[in-house]
């Protein structure tokens, strides 16, 4: 006979087993840091649980300074988290990362015309953290700080095979479509560059041209950062 843990309800993306309790608190404290703010409703909405349970497992995180509430009832990160950021400094690889991107992201949307963007992955999740906006009247803009998920989207089918070029359209929104390609970087379970605009201007012929150029920027960015990258044949 096999005992189990009742509190045991999942596990992490190393497959180690991961408390219910300890998930549905670390769930909350992800969900009021991607939305930069969020209500008691939306937060056990998105978690899946009661606004009561909710409300215990956010009391807690507010003790401890992880959240903060305001006066409309919003919760936002908390002066904890900001302080542990903060003490990062110059060590946080995801900073050391985004300034070294940030070039390449720059003449990656001048040589598509659309908005390029960087993205990381815990395994689990995608979050758009950089991005250079195309300069043209309609283009993609807004996708920094949010996170998607990795199935069914162009950016999770990159990160599941680095260096090959995967195209989604309308995986996140309608009408849109992006380009995207992962690379390996220290320091990171994942990392991706996107191209992403308007769906109508991507044609099998400019979709070629931009996975091109995609790649060149990937395989450049790789070289900045001090990793070998192949782009899949």
């Amino acid at each position: 006979m096999t005992l189990t843990d009742p509190d045991d309800a999942g596990r992490d993306p190393s497959g180690h087993a991961v408390p219910r309790s300890v998930g549905r608190v670390l769930d909350l404290l992800e969900i009021v840091l991607g939305t930069r703010g969020c209500t008691l409703t939306n937060a056990a909405d998105a978690c899946g649980l009661t606004p009561t349970t909710a409300l215990r497992h956010l009391r807690a995180l507010e003790a401890r300074g992880y959240v903060e509430r305001d006066r409309s009832g919003t919760y936002r990160v908390g002066p904890t988290m900001r302080r542990l950021t903060a003490a990062l400094g110059d060590d946080d690889p995801i900073r050391r990362l985004v300034a070294a991107a940030q070039p390449h992201l720059d003449m990656l949307a001048a040589a598509t015309g659309e908005s390029t963007y960087l993205a990381v992955s815990d395994g689990r999740i995608a979050t758009y953290v950089a991005t250079a906006e195309s300069e043209r009247a309609i283009r993609h803009v807004g996708w920094v700080g949010q996170n998607v998920a990795l199935d069914g989207t162009a950016v999770g089918a990159a990160l599941a095979s680095p260096g090959t070029c995967v195209t989604r359209t309308g995986a996140v929104e309608s009408d849109i479509t992006a380009i995207s390609v992962a690379i390996a970087v220290p320091d990171a379970t994942g990392v991706a560059l996107s191209v992403i605009g308007p769906a109508h201007r991507f044609d099998e012929a400019t979709r070629r041209a931009h996975e091109q150029a995609l790649l060149g920027s990937a395989a450049t960015l790789a070289r900045h950062v001090g990793v070998v990258h192949e782009a899949a044949s």
